[in-house]
């Protein structure tokens, strides 16, 4: 009767530990897109992107903001479009970018410590940078300060 008790109690324990689990787990740092390159590095410089032949706003120019979680192993997770300006059907294409990203520790990010981040991606941006600047800024994200 007691190994059953004892049985119950620790299943009981175990239980309450795991449920607790995901409370206890650690949010990765929020760091801005300008100091990411203090975590991580982004390898590849093209992306191959499926862009829709017709829709909303296609050939407009544009902003996309697309949050995403930068894994141990440097792949993009969690990616999805947060912010969008304006609004358009090429929130996919700018999902299918950062998806393709691939990333490698930084030299002071030795442990591969995850992070999330975001990426503003342009679309039909004007070569002008100032003007380019304009047209990114209504897709910047608050809350993404420096990581610890």
């Amino acid at each position: 009767m007691r190994t059953t008790t004892r049985f119950a109690s620790s299943l009981f324990v175990a239980t309450l530990l795991a449920a607790g689990m995901p409370a206890m787990a650690q949010e990765a740092p929020r760091v801005a897109p300008d100091q990411l390159s203090q975590d991580w590095v982004l390898l590849n410089r093209d992306v191959s992107v499926d862009v829709p032949n017709s829709g909303v706003n296609l050939y407009k120019p544009s902003c996309i903001a697309v949050t995403y979680l930068i894994g141990n192993d440097g792949v993009p997770m969690n990616v999805q479009v947060a912010k969008m300006a304006p609004s358009s059907d090429l929130g996919k294409a700018a999902v299918s970018a950062v998806s393709h990203f691939r990333y490698g520790p930084s030299l002071s990010n030795k442990n591969h410590t995850p992070v999330a981040t975001y990426y503003v991606v342009p679309f039909n941006s004007p070569d002008d940078p100032a003007k380019r600047a304009q047209l990114m800024a209504p897709c910047k994200l608050p809350g993404y300060g420096q990581a610890a």
